[in-house]
This record gives C-alpha cells, sequence and structure tokens, in this order.
C-alpha cells in the first residue's frame, strides 16, 4: 500500500451492496476519542495507543484513547466545572444531556485506557498520580461497566473538569460499516502530575509521539491508521504548544464528516469531503485482486 491507510477488505462488497440499494445503515453509536498532549523541546506530542491486530474493528491501527458513550452517563447531574452543559450542547450540536454524556465519554476513556483522569477535587485542581491499587481497582470497575462514570465521581468527591477539554472535530463511520461511531474528537493537555501507561485492554502499545512523525510514518505506510487519525494529527501540525492547541479549539468546526460513495465512469468513489487524500476508486464488480484475497490499492 502506499500509506498506512486502514481499508478492512469488506469494504469493497459493503460499498457495492450500499450503492445497490441491498445494505441497510446501522445507526451509529455516539463516542468520543481524546487527543491527549504535552509538551517537549522539539514541540507537542500526542499519545497514541496501537489496537490489538485481534480487534474487529481496526486492528492494528494506531489510534487515541476513546470509546462508546454508556448511557449512565447522561443520567444525573454530576459536579461539574468548566462551560455549562448548555453551552457545551451548542457546541457539540446536541442536547444538554447528551453533551454531558459525550463530555463524560471523553474523560472516562481517557481514564480507562490511559490512566489520566481530568477531575479534580474543586473546579481549580486536578488529581495528582493515579496509579495507586485503589484507583486501579476503581478503573477496572469502571471498564466492566460495573461503577458507573458519575458513581466514581461521587464515591471520590471529584469535579469532572470539563474546562480542560476542546472539541476539536468530529466524524461518523462511513454508513457500510457494520459497526458504525458518532465520534466527537477533543483535545486536552496531560495534567500536571500525572503519567500515562497502557492500561487498555485492547491495545498493545502505546507511544507519545509529534503529529510530524506520526504522520511521516503513515505517509510511508509503516503506522496503520484510520482516516480521522491522521487528519486530525495533519490537523495539529500548525500549533507549537499543547496549549496553542486548546486555544485553537472553540473556532474549529465540528461539521461531521462522513464518507460519501458515488457512482463514476463505471466506478464506486469513496471520499471524505474536505479531506481528498482519503479518496479510494472502487470497481463496480469484484475484481481478480479481491477474488484471490488481495484488496484496492
Amino acid at each position: 500500500m502506499a500509506n498506512g491507510q486502514w481499508y478492512p477488505p469488506e469494504w469493497p462488497d459493503r460499498i457495492r451492496a450500499l450503492a445497490a440499494g441491498t445494505l441497510t445503515p446501522v445507526a451509529p453509536k455516539r463516542a468520543a476519542t481524546v487527543l491527549l498532549l504535552k509538551d517537549t523541546p522539539a514541540g507537542p506530542a500526542v499519545h497514541m495507543l496501537r489496537r490489538r491486530a485481534s480487534m474487529a474493528f481496526a486492528g492494528g491501527a494506531y489510534a487515541y484513547p476513546g470509546g462508546g458513550v454508556d448511557p449512565r452517563d447522561d443520567d444525573r447531574q454530576i459536579r461539574w466545572a468548566g462551560p455549562p452543559r448548555a453551552w457545551w450542547a451548542e457546541r457539540l450540536g446536541v442536547d444538554a444531556a447528551g453533551a454531558q454524556a459525550i463530555v463524560c465519554a471523553a474523560v472516562r476513556e481517557t481514564y480507562e485506557e490511559a490512566g489520566v483522569l481530568l477531575a479534580g477535587p474543586d473546579p481549580d485542581s486536578v488529581v495528582g498520580d493515579t496509579t495507586g491499587d485503589d484507583w486501579e481497582a476503581d478503573r477496572a470497575a469502571l471498564v466492566a461497566r460495573e461503577l458507573s462514570f458519575a458513581e466514581f465521581l461521587d464515591r471520590r468527591g471529584l469535579v469532572l473538569r470539563s474546562d480542560l477539554l476542546g472539541a476539536w472535530t468530529r466524524w461518523i463511520t462511513p454508513e457500510f460499516e457494520a459497526r458504525r461511531y458518532d465520534t466527537w474528537f477533543f483535545v486536552a493537555a496531560l495534567p500536571e502530575g500525572q503519567r500515562t501507561r497502557n492500561a487498555s485492554t485492547e491495545a498493545d502499545r502505546t507511544v507519545w509521539i509529534r503529529p510530524e512523525e506520526a504522520a511521516a510514518g503513515y505517509d510511508k505506510g509503516e503506522l496503520l491508521m484510520m482516516p480521522p487519525t491522521v487528519a486530525t494529527l495533519r490537523q495539529l501540525l500548525p500549533y507549537g504548544s499543547a496549549a496553542e492547541a486548546l486555544a485553537a479549539a472553540p473556532a474549529r468546526d465540528l461539521t461531521p464528516v462522513l464518507a460519501r460513495a458515488r457512482l463514476e465512469d463505471g466506478e464506486i468513489v469513496l471520499s471524505w469531503p474536505g479531506h481528498d487524500e482519503f479518496t479510494k476508486h472502487v470497481p463496480t464488480a469484484p475484481t481478480t485482486a479481491e477474488t484471490t484475497g488481495g484488496g484496492p490499492a
């Protein structure tokens, strides 16, 4: 392959079925992911994890900590610092309960998968080291969904620090995918006193890497990634610090990016509006390479 774009072998058949009207898209589930940043002498670095090759979705691909919304994340008010829920609702394009759930998912998933918690005992502070056995027990209970995030915050007497997040972009999984997510991407800076670790059972490796290095690895075909991951890495390139990226977040356009498949000159063209580098050309009938186990270039 020319680059590291994640492209499942079943996509061509599913794209053809969608174009033919024989595939009914599944409804996307709400999700959140976080580009966790820290400053280095060479510029900001972003925390990435590599999904285990055995994962059904994007196995082997590099991504950020993130995951689906827990339905319990919007079932009651929680202690909250930063912009009010109504502000977040307008920013994210959802209602207030949905905004709380999405922001909670971003904070919860970062803690579950990276061990970093954007919460503190009051609106002006953040917890320090979260690597003790008692913290790990709570984190494991969150992962197992034995404990809701609201219950976790109450138990710890913590306030969610929504002001430490910046909404960055929003991508929706293509309609032909079997597993679909409506995902809000956030940026955040690593809180002082905390450190990341590979806390996820879904990842076999984690790394702090400068966005330009990660994008270059993708361009060389050395790092496998999904389109939104590459796109967000490139969007971080102009910023010289984590604070600069966070300051830029409120002005970012959150219009959802959704792949389109159209018939053109006897082939199906798969494209992501505003991101021409990901365009794929899929034959209207299976190619020899597909029937023998290969795929489109």
